[in-house]
């Protein structure tokens, strides 16, 4: 999803390739060993098999609403600090309390609180700027806010009355968003030798 917005973001076109995991084209194999998505291709033949790394190749090609490139040095200290905690512990507790089935070593409300310890520091960071590092939508948002989502779904009745109204309306812009509708448009699985298609 974040790969989708920076390139959505930056006016960049790519040809889309639609994956179903379960079903993965030996072109995805072959390009990645990861063999996860999202994999970008350049022009140039090189190959970035990881989100974020997608999201700053593409707003280096072109930033037009200055999510990364008018950061003053401590924003882009915050930024790196947030989605680090990000990517690293809030995922790690997202993924159990997703699937806490999965990790009986602790319950989900154990999953869940440690998660919420990372929405605090947002509800503060939100609380005082709107967003994380100010007025205005950042890399830093748009790295965080599609797994704020995932967080928020796992149990929406206890989230909408949980105490961190900030984050819950800042999530709330960005469903409401054109740019999010925009991603979320469907598109069939690709197979080897299906017409292009455009993104966005």
């Amino acid at each position: 999803m974040r790969a989708r917005l920076a390139i959505t973001s930056s006016n960049i076109h790519t040809e889309l390739r639609e994956v179903v995991l379960k079903d993965k084209p030996a072109s995805l194999l072959a390009l990645s060993s990861k063999a996860t998505v999202p994999v970008l291709q350049t022009a140039e033949g090189k190959v970035i098999d990881e989100s974020l790394d997608i999201m700053l190749w593409a707003l280096q090609q072109h930033d037009p609403n200055n999510w990364q490139h008018n950061l003053s040095d401590a924003q882009q200290h915050i930024s790196q600090q947030l989605i680090e905690n990000n990517d690293g512990e809030f995922k790690f507790y997202l993924d159990r309390y997703k699937y806490a089935d999965r990790y009986p070593e602790h319950t989900e409300l154990h999953y869940r609180q440690q998660g919420e310890k990372t929405l605090a520091k947002l509800e503060s960071l939100l609380n005082n700027n709107g967003c994380l590092l100010g007025a205005n939508w950042t890399i830093a948002d748009i790295a965080v806010l599609p797994f704020i989502r995932q967080f928020a779904f796992v149990d929406k009745d206890w989230f909408d009355q949980s105490p961190y109204p900030a984050v819950r309306h800042w999530l709330d812009d960005f469903l409401e968003s054109e740019l999010f509708k925009r991603i979320m448009q469907k598109y069939p699985q690709w197979h080897e030798g299906d017409d292009a298609t455009l993104f966005p």
